[in-house]
């Protein structure tokens, strides 16, 4: 009985000891940015595992995720280093032109990747992005703004058009100014107006909405984009809301995905 009682001790110690917070502090959120991240329990840190950033939707933070889906048994079954940085409750993820605000893509890409890769034994030739809703769309944005950095990205209910949001005229009006049909901020700023960026570049991802969604209209509109495009897109359309509990089933497919990149011959 003390055999088995220790040895249910060591291993939840080992699951405990497999997540790390990080607080970096950064001149462009002009705050701190708290970063959890999950390693696979067996992690040696002269291995380097691929690496998915995980992006949490609106008015959430970093601990959201871990409220949906068990991420530590996704890192132990795909050997991945999951990511989940704080998205300030409404950064979107981007650089805003309103100079007040974050400038959440500056900080992902030039203080969160570069500190990440520092830390920890990454795979830079698999480095995947996804998220939920509001992550959704910046992990399509980001992936979409730089293809290079990289090897395929997720979005799940993402808001792959900014005019279609329930936020359009609050948050990221304060981000791209006062929402109107002339503000052509809200098509620039669109993952579906991006698209182009990968034409040819042999890239391929993964996208998904519920078909009871709000915004399945947008991944329709999105899938439409991809095949005049010709991208090597893989869309999933299932039953489902906008929901936590939607979420819950649809990540896994996404590392499922990416785990099938990781491995291709």
């Amino acid at each position: 009985m003390r055999y088995l009682f220790t040895l249910l001790l060591l291993l939840t110690c080992k699951q405990m000891f497999a997540q790390e917070t990080m607080v970096i502090h950064s001149p462009n959120l002009r705050a701190n940015d708290t970063v959890w991240v999950y390693k696979p329990a067996d992690y040696k840190p002269n291995e380097a595992c691929p690496v998915v950033y995980l992006l949490h939707g609106h008015s959430g933070n970093y601990k959201s995720w871990s409220g949906l889906v068990n991420l530590q048994a996704l890192a132990n079954l795909y050997h991945f280093l999951i990511v989940c940085p704080d998205g300030l409750k409404k950064s979107w993820y981007i650089n805003s032109p309103n100079k007040d605000s974050t400038q959440y893509e500056d900080f992902f890409i030039r203080e969160l990747m570069p500190a990440v890769a520092k830390k920890f034994a990454v795979q830079p030739q698999n480095i995947f992005i996804t998220g939920n809703s509001m992550g959704g769309y910046g992990a399509m944005y980001l992936f979409l703004r730089h293809p290079d950095l990289f090897k395929s990205a997720g979005s799940t209910s993402g808001v792959l058009n900014l005019r279609y949001s329930a936020f359009h005229k609050t948050t990221i009006a304060y981000l791209l100014g006062a929402y109107s049909e002339s503000n052509s901020l809200f098509d620039s700023y669109s993952p579906v107006n991006l698209l182009q960026n990968i034409a040819g570049k042999n890239k391929t991802f993964i996208f998904d909405t519920g078909t009871e969604d709000y915004l399945y209209i947008t991944s329709k509109k999105f899938r439409e984009k991809c095949d005049e495009l010709k991208l090597k897109a893989t869309y999933i359309a299932q039953p489902g809301a906008h929901t936590g509990s939607y979420w819950t089933k649809s990540i896994p497919q996404h590392f499922s995905f990416f785990s099938n990149l990781v491995n291709a011959k």
